[in-house]
């Protein structure tokens, strides 16, 4: 593979192929590599050039390159002593165990709350306990712990809450939670306030006092794993598995997997094993909902993390997003085939109203984006209405932020009150800007991480939220130098896109954040056709002067200035950039780039 690790046609010029604004209005920037490390990488572990080059253009050096590349949990799983609370946690879970106390686990309605539920149920029940789930409902209860359900719980008999995915800023139902006589214990991973709950221990490695920042990339099924593991542990001292079976903690990886790709942490230390290991128990389809929910998709192929991320990940949000809450996390817990299969059934209709939900929201908020970004171009994108689902906003302010480049928060309105859903871009910290707002008394509820954030306002505060917000985002942007880029790990020509290429690209995987999919280049193609394939995608075939040629698709890039691009009937010479997948059809296998990206080739360039 050749890669151009140089800029070849602009001298004096910073990018890559001289593209300073493409279609997607980004800057195109090479990955560099240090050279000299990529040949030690090569030749010490014996790795192909271009694997070695990928690792170096990483950052991953010759010692910690075999752990990389072959993650295991014995050398990066985190011990409870790395966690505040964590010990104090799992001995309150194991006396519960051993006393027969009522457990409820407490869950958020997104993949990363349902699979932390899912963990923890199935762990608890494995170790010989007996656990319940509450979730609430999203359009009647919003996120978190909340005082009536709280207060419900312990007129039920429950004793212990374990709360998964939320709790580290629910101050009032805590306080409620306590009066009733309830031990709760937080298990989240959400930016923390110095003030705590009211709890018998808060499991978070954002503490302000305690916090953990070497662990703070975890998602929250992967503290609920660690928790669950301490656990068992805890009760093995015991002598509790004396006469009972120890629960195989290893074949829940495969839900640890699906939370951890979907909530898009770095895939880095203790979460690229997770993500790797719990791959390969999902190939072995033991759990029967991840089965049932692979039939129902038309997957039969080995699972790579795209499929958790853009398969799996959206059915089980789905529930959540149009109000049925509890399905996902049934699914997770499930261990009968022919329910799961209903299940899955369902969370894939509800997945096909949620997309249809999706687009007219999207239609109408693109519309108000597209007036702020012309009337004032600002930092951030704050945009609301009427009549949008609260479930939604979320997603459609990802495809915003995609589309304009900058950080995007959607809210929808009702009787006077306002949910919104942010996405941020990497540079700005969405979550702790939000936090801020709410600390001004600016929303009535708030809080989240550097990517993603949740927030309540009241209609009267919309603009004053609007203000602080582009205030804070711009001045975020101007201390880093934010530009919106497109980071290229090299050009490559048409005959080197292999289907061996691309077999080798897969060892660096698995692929996310922090440990992003490799993007190629490809300078001054010609598109021999191209057209629309269902109702937003448009599939082509690029060819250039190695004799060689690729199909690609571009999704969802019907109506873009992208897929106005790729569709012009004038075919000029066109630089894209994408990512190199296997397509198998009718059992032949193609290599095919995936496109996400275009610029037109203003000059002629050669690159070898």
């Amino acid at each position: 593979m050749a890669l151009v690790h140089q800029q070849a046609p602009q001298p004096g010029s910073d990018t890559l192929l001289g593209i300073e604004k493409s279609a997607a209005g980004r800057c195109w920037m090479i990955r560099t590599a240090n050279d000299r490390l990529a040949v030690t990488l090569a030749q010490r572990l014996g790795l192909p050039d271009p694997i070695a080059r990928l690792l170096a253009a990483r950052g991953i050096g010759v010692d910690e390159a075999s752990n990389f590349l072959a993650p295991t949990l014995r050398a990066s799983m985190p011990g409870p002593d790395d966690f505040a609370d964590m010990t104090i946690a799992a001995e309150r879970i194991a006396r519960a165990i051993t006393t027969g106390e009522s457990i409820i686990v407490f869950g958020d309605y997104d993949v990363d709350g349902a699979t932390s539920v899912a963990v923890m149920q199935r762990g608890i029940r494995a170790a010989g306990g007996e656990i319940g789930v509450y979730i609430p409902d999203r359009l009647t209860e919003g996120y978190g712990p909340n005082s009536q359900a709280m207060q419900h719980l312990a007129s039920e008999g429950a004793r212990v809450i374990v709360t998964v995915d939320c709790g580290t800023t629910a101050f009032e139902a805590l306080e409620t939670a306590a009066r009733a006589g309830l031990d709760v214990i937080v298990v989240d991973h959400h930016e923390a306030e110095a003030k705590l709950p009211r709890a018998v221990a808060v499991v978070n490695p954002k503490r302000l006092d305690r916090g953990t920042p070497e662990q703070s990339h975890l998602a929250a099924v992967g503290l609920t794993f660690i928790l669950v593991a301490t656990v068992c542990r805890v009760l093995q001292k015991q002598g509790w598995f004396t006469d009972r079976t120890m629960p195989d903690l290893l074949a829940l990886l495969d839900i640890v997997a699906l939370g951890t790709v979907c909530d898009m942490v770095p895939l880095t230390g203790v979460n690229r094993a997770f993500v790797t290991q719990g791959l390969k128990v999902m190939a072995q389809r033991g759990n029967p909902g991840l089965s049932a929910l692979a039939d129902t998709a038309g997957i039969d192929e080995r699972p790579v993390a795209y499929h958790l991320g853009f398969v799996f990940g959206p059915r089980i949000n789905a529930g959540g997003r149009v109000g049925e809450s509890r399905v996902g996390a049934r699914l997770l817990a499930c261990d009968d085939r022919e329910e799961a299969t209903m299940l899955a059934n369902r969370l894939d209709s509800l997945n096909r109203e949620r997309q249809l939900i999706e687009q007219d929201i999207l239609s109408q908020a693109q519309g108000l984006a597209e007036q702020q970004v012309a009337s004032r171009n600002p930092a951030v994108l704050v945009i609301a209405d009427t009549g949008w689902h609260p479930g939604i906003i979320g997603i459609v302010a990802s495809r915003l932020k995609d589309t304009f480049n900058r950080p995007t928060c959607v809210i929808a309105l009702e009787n006077g009150e306002g949910t919104g859903s942010g996405r941020s871009v990497a540079g700005v910290d969405l979550g702790q800007a939000v936090i801020a707002a709410r600390q001004s008394g600016l929303l009535t509820r708030g809080g989240g991480h550097m990517m993603a954030a949740g927030f309540s306002l009241r209609i009267a505060k919309l603009e004053s939220f609007r203000h602080f917000l582009e205030t804070r985002v711009a001045q975020q942007m101007a201390a880093t130098g934010f530009h919106p880029t497109q980071t290229i790990d090299g050009c490559i020509k048409t005959a080197a896109a292999t289907v061996d290429l691309i077999g080798q690209i897969a060892g660096v995987g698995p692929f996310g954040t922090a440990n992003p999919e490799p993007r190629f280049a490809f300078a001054n193609v010609r598109l021999s056709f191209a057209d629309i394939v269902g109702e937003h995608h448009i599939r082509c075939r690029i060819e250039d002067d190695s004799g060689g040629w690729l199909d690609g698709i571009a999704f969802r890039a019907v109506g873009s200035v992208l897929g106005d691009l790729l569709l012009d009937q004038r075919r000029l010479p066109l630089h894209v950039t994408g990512k190199l997948r296997l397509n198998t059809w009718q059992g032949r296998t193609k290599p095919q780039l995936v496109i996400d990206d275009a610029a037109t080739a203003h000059s002629p360039l050669c690159l070898h």
